[in-house]
Parts: C-alpha cells; structure tokens; sequence
C-alpha cells in the first residue's frame, strides 16, 4: 500500500469517526418529547449519519485494499453526502432564524407568538397539528410539571424556568390573567378577550392549552431550541469532512501517479 493510500486510509478512518456526532445528534433530537411527536427532522439526521459512517467504511476499505473503483466511488458518494448535509444545515438555520419569544414581566420564562415563527414550520406543525396534538396530550409532558417540583405559591412557580413546550401548552397566556392553583389549573381570568387562546384554555388535563396557538409556538420554540443545539455538532462535522475530503482527494490522485510511475518502471524494466 503506498504512502498516499496510507494517507487517504487515515482520513476515511477519521471521516468515519466523524459520522458518529450526525449520528448522535439525530438519536439526540430522536431522544426528545416534542421531535418524538413531530417526527421532522430526527430521521433524516440519522440515515445521513449512517450513510456517512458506510462510505467512509468504503473509503478505507479501498485505501487498505487499494481498489481504485471503490475510492473512486467513495470520493463521488462523499462529495454528494456532504453537499446533502450543508444543504440541511442551511434549511435548518433559516427554518429557524426566527425567534417566536417574548419577556413577560415578573415571570422567568418566556411565552411565545406562532407568528414570530418561520411560515414553513408554521404551515407543517398547523398542517400536522391533529395527529401532534394528540401526541402531546398522552406525554406527561405538563402533568411532570407539578409531579417533579411541587409550587406551593404561584410566585414560586413564575419564578421557574419552563421549556417552551411547558409555557406555551400547560398554561394559559399571562394576559389572559387567570389565578393560579396549581400548574395546570388556573380559573376566573380577568382580562379573557385579550387573546384568542383565552378561551381554548381548560382545566381539563387532557385538553389544557393543547388547542392554543400558544402551544404551537411553544413546540415551535423547543425545536428551534433543539435544532440549533444539534446544528453545533453537524457544523463540526461537516468542516471536519469538507477538509478530510479535499485531503482525500489529493491523496487520491497522488496514488494513481504513484500507480502509473509503478507501471511506467516495470515497462522499462
């Protein structure tokens, strides 16, 4: 094997390691209640990963074994797989540039607007909100609210730190001004015309706030929290590839010259 199918070996083995942060992100978003429901982007993320860690498994397999047909296939299957992950690392940061959240006074947590969302993700979780909702309902996703962290006062739970999914679907919106009991039980609102998702909101726990727009952009504000976490991992990876696959393929053309001056010595021999 010569030095340059050593190199590209080296690479491929490192491009392979490479593959295991894509994988884990997609497990990581997978792992996650509201990408659980929403089945957006968890899928895509992992067979990307795969894809990545099996032709990269090719390229060192052609690199050991020198089989030019196989590098040769590995640098072209690369160079699309690549092009495919910068492709979804810029849908994914335009999908979700815009910020839905908003302050609210003398509350640690943020409530959240649908229409300070992008309209793409807007449209998709609007149009799949039936078969979400529904999701979302049987999760204990609002009934852990109060279960792990009992609030004795309602100042001790304005002062909590919610997920967006937690704000925006467990609880009426601030405005509405509802009394607080408990986490998911609030009655006697005083200002319930302020807002369309006053009059959604019911104690009911398996209805709560789940027909709001409010948890819409709740779930909306956790993807975005979510996306951009796993974007981190997949920017890495991609510079990391992009790198390994010019080296690679530099590598590659110094041994077909060594190939060819190999032959060239044995024709003069």
């Amino acid at each position: 094997m010569g030095v340059s199918n050593n190199i590209t070996a080296v690479l491929n083995f490192v491009g392979l390691l490479c593959s295991v942060p894509v994988i884990g992100a997609g497990i990581w978003l997978a792992s996650k209640q509201d990408n659980e429901c929403v089945r957006l982007a968890r899928w895509p993320v992992i067979i990307l990963g795969v894809l990545l860690l099996l032709v990269s498994l090719a390229g060192f397999v052609g690199a050991y074994w020198d089989k030019q047909g196989l590098l040769a296939a590995y640098l072209f299957c690369m160079a699309a797989l690549i092009v495919l992950l910068l492709i979804f690392l810029v849908f994914a940061f335009v999908v979700t540039r815009p910020d839905g959240s908003y302050p609210v006074p003398g509350r640690a947590y943020h409530e959240y607007r649908l229409a300070g969302f992008s309209a793409w993700l807007r449209h998709y979780i609007t149009d799949h909100w039936i078969q979400i909702r529904a999701c979302l309902s049987s999760s204990d996703v609002c009934q852990k609210l109060g279960r792990d962290q009992p609030y004795l006062t309602a100042d001790q739970f304005f002062q909590t730190d919610l997920s967006p999914l937690q704000s925006g679907c467990c609880k009426p919106p601030t405005v509405c001004g509802y009394g607080y009991v408990n986490p998911t039980v609030w009655i006697n609102p005083s200002n319930p015309m302020s807002d369309v998702d006053c009059a959604l909101w019911s104690n009911d726990q398996n209805q709560l706030c789940y027909n709001c727009n409010s948890c819409k952009a709740g779930l909306l504000g956790n993807l975005r929290h979510e996306w951009r976490k796993a974007n981190v991992a997949l920017i890495i990876a991609a510079v990391a590839l992009i790198w390994i696959y010019i080296i690679g393929c530099s590598a590659f053309k110094n041994a077909q010259t060594e190939d060819l001056f190999r032959r060239y010595k044995r024709g003069y021999a």
